[in-house]
């Protein structure tokens, strides 16, 4: 196992620990604009849970591999965190949040793969919004 797969496991089961949901995989590796190889995103139902699962990513990458990611931002209110690895990108959303800033849109020709859905299927994917289920209220302007 590489470093980069070392990582994106450490971070998927501290994810999976702490009960995240809708863990998505988005492979930006081959896109000339992307400022990272993969985004991991995924949700919590609550602040608290937004806070533990980046806290636990944090940790166990720390204890496993000896990293320290080079930035963490959003712990404070804990609606959108992101822990930076800088190859490795992880963004926990609050539901709410997931669902109105809609992030897996921004990087459509990325490849998605669902690490872990609500009904615990893992599959390679092309099209990620049937799993997201983003919120449609309001007009486009709201977006």
């Amino acid at each position: 196992m590489n470093a980069k797969e070392a990582l994106l496991k450490v971070v998927i089961d501290s994810i999976l620990e702490k009960k995240g949901d809708k863990v998505l995989s988005m492979d930006l590796s081959n896109l000339d604009d992307a400022m990272t190889d993969f985004f991991i995103t995924c949700e919590g139902s609550s602040p608290p849970q937004v806070k533990a699962i980046a806290d636990n990513i944090t940790f166990n990458v720390k204890k496993e591999l000896g990293q320290y990611p080079t930035h963490v931002e959003g712990r404070t209110t804990s609606d959108w965190v992101l822990v930076d690895y800088f190859n490795l990108v992880v963004h926990i959303f609050h539901k709410d949040a997931r669902a109105r800033y809609r992030l897996e849109d921004l990087w459509g020709d990325a490849s998605v793969t669902t690490l872990y859905a609500e009904d615990g299927s893992s599959k390679e994917i092309d099209d990620h919004r049937p799993i997201l289920e983003p919120s449609m209220e309001g007009d486009e302007s709201d977006w």
